[in-house]
C-alpha cells in the first residue's frame, strides 16, 4: 500500500535562517501539499557547541511569514512541540529532547557489528593525520587505519569496557564495510554510486554531550517520523551511501525515504555559494528576516527592506526551479499545482537581485489601493503626519483641510487623499518605501528646488508664461478635477502657442522642487488652489 507522503524541514538553530534553507523548506511544503501529504517540522539541535539563543523562533517566525506553515511539530503559538498529541503524535521535535531514543539505537549497532567505541582524543587523531600527511598519505578514520587507532575493534574487550566507565570522550563510530559499491538514487540527479573504500567511520553519538551527530540523528527519527521524502540541500549527498548503509544496518530498507538534493544558490556572479558578506556587499538581504546578533551586528531582512512575502516565496521558488513554460508569477496555491522534483535543475541557481526587487513591483501592482495604503501610513506618521479616517472631525477639531482632504498647515491628511495618491504612483513603485520619495511634494512643499533644474527651465521666458498658465489655474470655474482642468489648460498654452514642455517644467518645478513628477493637472487638483498659490509665490520669492 502506497504509503501517505510525509516530508520534513529539520534547520539547526546556528543561527538565521538563509533564503536558501527557505527555499529547501518551500521545496518540501510544496511536494508535501500536491500530494496531500504532511509537511512537518523538525529542530536539530544536536551541534551544542553552534546553537545560538534566539535561531529556533526566528525560524518558525520566518517561516510563517512565508505562509509556509507546518502539519505537525510546531503549535498554533509557534512553539516547538514538546508532548505528543493526536496531531503532533512524534513529540517532541526537538531533537535535544529526544536523547534516550538515539544512544539505544546507537547501542544497537554496536551490538550487531555495524558501528564500534572509539577512545581516540583529538590530539591523538591530530597527530596521525600529521604523521601520514608528512608520509604523503591521506588520513581517513576507516578499514586502513582503525586497527591501529584507539577503539573497540583494536583493544581487547576488558580495556574498551573500562574505559566506556572510566572515559566520558568517547564516541560510537560507524563500522564501513571495506570494498563495497553502495548503489543509490536521487530523484533529481538519478543514479549514483559510491565505494565505501573512500568513506571514513563516521562518528553516530558523543558521550561527552550524549547526543548524536547529524547522520544517526536523521536517519532514527526520519524512521519514527514515518519520512517518506528527504528533500535537503547538496551539501548532504556525500553523507547519502552512509545514510543508506544505515538504513540497511537497522534493517529499514522497506520503509527507507526517497532522496532529493537541491543544487545550491549561487552568488550573482554565479561563482560560489551565496551568502552574507555578498548581500553586504553588494546591497542585498540573503535572510528572511532582520537578524541581530549577540555582537549587535545587524544582518538585513527581506520583511524589514519592505518585500511582500508572496513575492520573496515567488522569487525563490523560480531559483532552482522552472514549470516548463513563460509563466513567472505564481501564488503559492499556483506553485502547489504546478511544482515537481523533476523540473528542478542540477546545476546551481544564480541569485539576480534586480529580479528580487521585479518580483516585488509585480505583487506591488496587484495589491488594492486600501491594503497600499494601510501600508503606508505607518511612514506617513513616522514622517510627522496624522492621517485621519474621518476628515469632518478633524474639521471640527480646527483643521483647515481642503476638500480633498489635506491640511498642509497642519500636516493632517486624510485617509481618502493618501487613496487617491496611492492610486496615482502605485505603477511607479517598487516598494511601500517608495511612494514617499515618489510623491512626498503632495504632503509637504517644496522648500528647495534641483539646481540643475531650476537652471534649465526658471528662465524668464519661460517662468513668465508658466506664471500666466498659474493664473488661469486659479481662475479656473469649471469643476477642479483632473479630468475637467487637464484639457483646457493644455489647449490655454497651446492657444498662445507657448512651448509646452517647458511652461509644464516651470509648473512642476514649482510644485515638486524638480522638474520630474505627477502631471500637473494631478497634482493641482490634490493639492488644492490655495496650496498651488503658496507654492507659487514661494519660487517666485525664492528663485
Amino acid at each position: 500500500m502506497e504509503r501517505k507522503t510525509r516530508v520534513r524541514f529539520a534547520p539547526s538553530p546556528t543561527g538565521p535562517l538563509h533564503m536558501g534553507g527557505v527555499r529547501t523548506a518551500l521545496y518540501n511544503y510544496l511536494f508535501a501539499k500536491q500530494r496531500g501529504g504532511d509537511f512537518i517540522i523538525r529542530i536539530e539541535d544536536t551541534d551544542s557547541q553552534r546553537f545560538v539563543p534566539g535561531a529556533e523562533k526566528y525560524i518558525i517566525e520566518a517561516l510563517n511569514w512565508c505562509g509556509i506553515v507546518p502539519d505537525e511539530g510546531v503549535d498554533a503559538e509557534g512553539n516547538v512541540v514538546e508532548t505528543a498529541s493526536e496531531r503532533h503524535p512524534h513529540a517532541p521535535y526537538r531533537q535535544s529532547q529526544r536523547k534516550p531514543i538515539y544512544r539505544k539505537y546507537a547501542e544497537e549497532l554496536v551490538a550487531n557489528g555495524f558501528a564500534y567505541y572509539a577512545f581516540d582524543t583529538a590530539e591523538e587523531l591530530g597527530a596521525k593525520r600529521a604523521e601520514m600527511e608528512a608520509a604523503g598519505q591521506t588520513f581517513i578514520y576507516n578499514q586502513t587505519t582503525r586497527l591501529g587507532l584507539s577503539n573497540s575493534l583494536s583493544m581487547p574487550e576488558a580495556e574498551w569496557k573500562a574505559l566506556l566507565e572510566t572515559r566520558t570522550d568517547w564516541t560510537i563510530r560507524f563500522k564501513m564495510p571495506e570494498n563495497r559499491i553502495v548503489k543509490m538514487d536521487d530523484l533529481i540527479r538519478g543514479h549514483v554510486e559510491v565505494n565505501t573504500d573512500t568513506l571514513d567511520d563516521k562518528v553516530l553519538w558523543k558521550r561527552a554531550d550524549e547526543l548524536p551527530t547529524y547522520h544517526l540523528a536523521n536517519i532514527v527519527d526520519d524512521h519514527l517520523m514515518e519520512i517518506t521524502e528527504v528533500i535537503r540541500g547538496e551539501e548532504w549527498l556525500p553523507s547519502l551511501p552512509l545514510h543508506y548503509l544505515l538504513y540497511e544496518a537497522f534493517g529499514w530498507t522497506d520503509s527507507q525515504p526517497r532522496f532529493a538534493h537541491l543544487s545550491l544558490l549561487l552568488k550573482p556572479d554565479g561563482k560560489g555559494k551565496l551568502s552574507k558578506r555578498d548581500g553586504d556587499r553588494l546591497g542585498f538581504p540573503v535572510f528572511p528576516l532582520k537578524w541581530v546578533n549577540a555582537e549587535g551586528e545587524v544582518s538585513r531582512g527581506y520583511r524589514e527592506d519592505g518585500y511582500f512575502p508572496e513575492a520573496f516565496v515567488n522569487l525563490l521558488a523560480m531559483l532552482g526551479w522552472n514549470p516548463g513554460n513563460d509563466q513567472e508569477i505564481f501564488s503559492l496555491e499556483e506553485l502547489v499545482g504546478a511544482f515537481s522534483l523533476e523540473r528542478v535543475v542540477k546545476s546551481g541557481a544564480r541569485f539576480n537581485a534586480d529580479k528580487a526587487k521585479w518580483y516585488n513591483k509585480e505583487y506591488l501592482r496587484t495589491k488594492s489601493v486600501e491594503e497600499l495604503t494601510s501600508l503606508y501610513i505607518p511612514v506617513l506618521e513616522e514622517k510627522g503626519l496624522q492621517i485621519v479616517d474621518c476628515p469632518a472631525c478633524a474639521l471640527t477639531a480646527g483643521s483647515a483641510m481642503t476638500v480633498t482632504g489635506a491640511d498642509f498647515e497642519n500636516k493632517i491628511f486624510s485617509r481618502q487623499y493618501v487613496e487617491r495618491i496611492v492610486a496615482l504612483i502605485q505603477e511607479r513603485a517598487t516598494f511601500v518605501a517608495d511612494f514617499w520619495d515618489i510623491a512626498s511634494y503632495l504632503f509637504i512643499a517644496p522648500t528647495s528646488f534641483v539646481e540643475k533644474d531650476a537652471a534649465k527651465f526658471w528662465k524668464e521666458e519661460n517662468y513668465t508664461l508658466a506664471l500666466q498658465a498659474a493664473d488661469f489655474i486659479l481662475n479656473f470655474n469649471g469643476e477642479f478635477t483632473k479630468e475637467s482642468l487637464e484639457g483646457p489648460l493644455e489647449e490655454y498654452i497651446r492657444g498662445n502657442k507657448w512651448p509646452m514642455g517647458k511652461v509644464m517644467n516651470c509648473l512642476r518645478l514649482a510644485l515638486v522642487g524638480a522638474s520630474s513628477g505627477l502631471g500637473i493637472a494631478d497634482i493641482v487638483t490634490l493639492i488644492g488652489k490655495e496650496e498651488f498659490a503658496k507654492r507659487i509665490e514661494f519660487i517666485k520669492a525664492t528663485l
